[in-house]
């Protein structure tokens, strides 16, 4: 069966929905134990430029990068099923009129939202929904200062267009239940982002070790306003006014590193909040060794960030805004806090460093959890079981 698989994003760019596409198309590339036979032929489709990894042998699909609309228009029409990272517009509508069973992943709220994130910027709030309510006029004024009046109103439009066009798609798929309840489609089914399953090799602190030195936290993801860092530094401000040891490394870059950094000085925590900027591999594994907890303070409705996932498999502590599919990915096995309260963040960062023997067991109902619902086996299998529907 010809699979074809369309994401905007893609290696070697380095993001969620890139990691999903990757492990999408290579495990269902893969030969299936149970059956002996490969699954899909899969092609990924993409509008990033390509490197080495499209070498041949390197990858067990083929890439097809910036395609004309000519070339995208042929390889639907040569592909058995389509699966879309995302909704994009024109895949969509190619998949559609020439009557292919198309299956749309959602991995943010383009079909229900301007920009994609249900995300107020100038306010720095969560959206009520305006989209969905028909104010679009909230829409419009929301957009304007980034995308300017006419940029605002482009893109308002097109939410239209998205959202009709996924409507009629086989199915819409949802990375948590989160999203599923906000975009609200027809034909709309759960498969859970999933990573792999690795032994957690990751070695506990006992809580001595905790008057020796520092508790140690970090964040991992992009610098960006919708990702709350600056309620981590201010967090930290609240703590050593308390006269807590601890340290705190911030892991990712974006837009927001320089102000992070300025903000972070003009607090005097300059040695005890760490910029380490963008990692993976090896090195994130050993900047993460002597980590205690993950914090993720988001202020916007994270979708289901593979990050937390990732963590929650090597049984670390995961402290969270209780906010969207990252709330849902935590749920009782972590530490929760009102997104963009620093108060309470400070709290439960503090409750670590006083109770040091919270990590372990948390950690490992975390592992649990992970293990029970966030398996890229699960996640491929899943996948599998629709692309073959009828």
């Amino acid at each position: 069966m010809k699979l074809l698989i369309y994401s905007h994003a893609f290696a070697p760019q380095v993001g969620g929905i890139e990691t999903f596409a990757a492990q999408l198309a290579r495990g269902l590339s893969m030969t299936d134990s149970s059956e002996e036979i490969k699954n899909f032929a899969v092609t990924v489709v993409t509008l990033v430029p390509g490197n080495e990894v499209d070498s041949p042998g390197v990858s067990p699909f083929r890439i097809v990068r910036k395609p004309s609309s000519l070339e995208l228009w042929r390889l639907v029409g040569d592909s058995d099923r389509i699966l879309l990272a995302g909704p994009a517009i024109l895949p969509l509508a190619f998949a559609l009129v020439r009557r292919k069973i198309l299956i749309v992943s959602h991995h943010g709220y383009q079909s229900t939202c301007p920009n994609g994130m249900l995300f107020q910027f100038p306010t720095q709030t969560c959206c009520p929904g305006h989209f969905a309510a028909g104010r679009y006029g909230e829409c419009v004024k929301c957009n304007a200062p980034q995308e300017k009046l006419p940029g605002s109103i482009k893109i308002l439009l097109l939410t239209f267009i998205r959202r009709a066009l996924s409507r009629r798609a086989f199915s819409n798929v949802a990375v948590s239940e989160h999203v599923a309840t906000r975009i609200a489609l027809p034909r709309l089914r759960v498969i859970r982002n999933g990573v792999p399953e690795i032994p957690s090799s990751r070695p506990f602190f006992a809580a001595g070790d905790a008057k020796a030195a520092p508790i140690v936290f970090a964040y991992v993801g992009r610098l960006v306003t919708e990702k709350g860092v600056s309620v981590l530094v201010q967090a930290a401000r609240a703590l050593k006014s308390r006269g807590c040891r601890f340290q705190v490394l911030i892991i990712g870059d974006g837009p927001e590193r320089e102000p992070l950094q300025a903000l972070a000085s003009s607090l005097h925590l300059d040695n005890d909040v760490c910029f380490l900027g963008f990692q993976r591999g090896p090195q994130l594994e050993q900047s993460m060794n002597t980590v205690t907890a993950l914090v993720m303070p988001s202020i916007c409705e994270d979708v289901a960030p593979l990050a937390v996932l990732e963590q929650m498999m090597q049984e670390r502590l995961i402290i969270g805004s209780k906010i969207g599919g990252l709330a849902e990915e935590i749920g009782d096995t972590g530490l929760t806090f009102a997104p963009g309260n620093a108060n309470e963040l400070a709290e439960r960062m503090q409750q670590v460093i006083e109770q040091p023997d919270l990590a372990q067991p948390l950690g490992k109902r975390a592992r649990e959890r992970a293990l029970a619902f966030y398996t890229l086996q699960r996640q491929l299998n899943e996948y599998r079981e629709l692309l073959r529907a009828r």
